[in-house]
């Protein structure tokens, strides 16, 4: 079949291409994914372990047998076995209570109204000590 107008020829008629090449898109995405991938993997969540006590708001919480009481007041006063002491000698008197009995461990009862602030120095000094059983008692 000719087609006398177009000169004697057929021409192919081919649709217009008027769509987006997402190709480009998903290559970007895949590589963001890859990199959020191998990013989560050096995620390191630290953590401290905590022992709450067996009876919250009964008090003034029992010394453990065998244990070092440590006392935060609502003013931030610590106490060693009811000795006022600075939060930067806990660490020695740990270690010394440690050379004298090793199995020992230290329980830290705080006023509810105490800074979490001095709490945390006063658990970080008790484990730079070498206490690693530390427990924890709340005062009413």
């Amino acid at each position: 079949m000719v087609n006398r107008r177009l000169g004697g020829r057929i021409k192919a008629h081919r649709p217009e291409s008027s769509g987006i090449d997402l190709a480009p898109m998903l290559d970007f995405v895949m590589n963001l994914l890859i990199f959020f991938i191998i990013t989560a993997v050096f995620t390191k969540e630290v953590a401290m372990p905590v022992s709450r006590p067996a009876a919250p708001g009964i008090g003034i919480a029992q010394k453990e047998a065998g244990s070092m009481l440590i006392t935060i007041d609502s003013g931030g006063e610590i106490l060693v076995d009811e000795r006022a002491v600075d939060v930067r000698s806990i660490r020695a008197n740990v270690e010394r209570m440690l050379a004298e009995k090793p199995q020992n461990g230290v329980m830290v009862v705080a006023d509810p109204r105490a800074g979490t602030g001095i709490v945390v120095q006063v658990v970080d000094q008790v484990r730079q000590g070498g206490v690693q059983n530390v427990s924890f008692g709340v005062t009413r």
